[in-house]
């Protein structure tokens, strides 16, 4: 788990300075040092970026979404996702951060089809110890996305976020002048049937406006697509999707989740390609 150019910058408030690795331990030069877990990820997370004593997803969370890969599902979206991030203009051995990266499998594919100096950073301990454990060619840390990346400016030609929270100031900040920003998030009727039968409601979510407006101060929309497909799944798919998503934990929802066989299921992603304007971020919209 070697960085090819120093990426990972401090987490401690006010510092920000690039990390550099030493054995089991990273350190900045103003002498903060954060171990190496022996599972291989880097904890970053600081007390204060903390939601709750076990934040992010959790194991059993990661294990239902890694149990649904292996079987297949989902991999129509991850191989289109990858597909077009390995097809980017960047230089080779580039640095590419997989914000959200959860099992680490988007990332990975992507290093196995072009040389990259690849990154993933979660909230999860569990989704990190998942990913170091399959994958530890790659780095491999715990921070918390949605406030400061930890990372130093302007250093990374591609950001990755597939179906994970981000935050636009931030990822303009790391991302280098005319460097990439690939997002997927759960299209309109993305497991449409599932939300029907378990919450007893066909509501779709359309997210798209919001995205665009959150990102539209920093980056210039290159492209926008869909991936959808729908297949048949069994009762176990079934409540795999449930534990990836949260979906069907409530008491309420029991009866029908216990009533679950087989179902028709639409998986569908909207991407949206972004790439960073070669403006200076704003100032006052920087992340503190």
């Amino acid at each position: 788990m070697v960085m090819s150019r120093p990426v990972l910058a401090c987490s401690v408030r006010g510092c920000g300075l690039p990390l550099e690795r030493h054995d089991a331990h990273v350190t900045c030069p103003s002498g903060h040092a954060f171990d190496v877990a022996r599972r291989g990820y880097i904890n970053l997370l600081q007390p204060q970026d903390r939601r709750s004593p076990a934040a992010g997803d959790s194991r059993e969370a990661v294990n239902a979404r890694a149990r649904l890969l292996a079987a297949g599902i989902g991999r129509t979206v991850l191989d289109a996702f990858v597909h077009r991030a390995v097809s980017l203009d960047f230089e080779p051995d580039a640095t590419v951060i997989d914000i959200g990266s959860g099992t680490g499998d988007a990332l990975a594919e992507m290093a196995s089809q072009r040389p990259i100096s690849g990154l993933g950073i979660d909230l999860s301990t569990a989704a990190a110890e998942h990913a170091a454990r399959r994958f530890p060619h790659l780095t491999w840390a715990v921070a918390n996305a949605d406030r400061r990346l930890p990372l130093v400016d302007g250093g990374v030609a591609l950001i990755l976020s597939l179906h994970a929270r981000r935050n636009a100031p931030e990822c303009a900040r790391v991302l280098a002048p005319g460097g990439y920003l690939l997002i997927a998030t759960p299209a309109h009727d993305d497991l449409v049937e599932l939300r029907e039968s378990v919450m007893g409601e066909r509501h779709q979510r359309e997210r798209a406006d919001a995205l665009l407006g959150e990102h539209e101060p920093f980056f210039t929309l290159m492209e926008r697509s869909t991936v959808r497909e729908r297949r048949p799944l069994e009762r176990e798919a079934l409540l795999d999707l449930l534990r990836s998503t949260y979906r069907g934990g409530r008491s309420s929802e029991a009866t029908r989740v216990a009533a679950l066989q087989q179902l028709d299921v639409t998986l569908a992603s909207d991407f949206f390609l972004f790439q960073r304007r070669t403006l200076p971020v704003p100032t006052d919209l920087k992340q503190q």
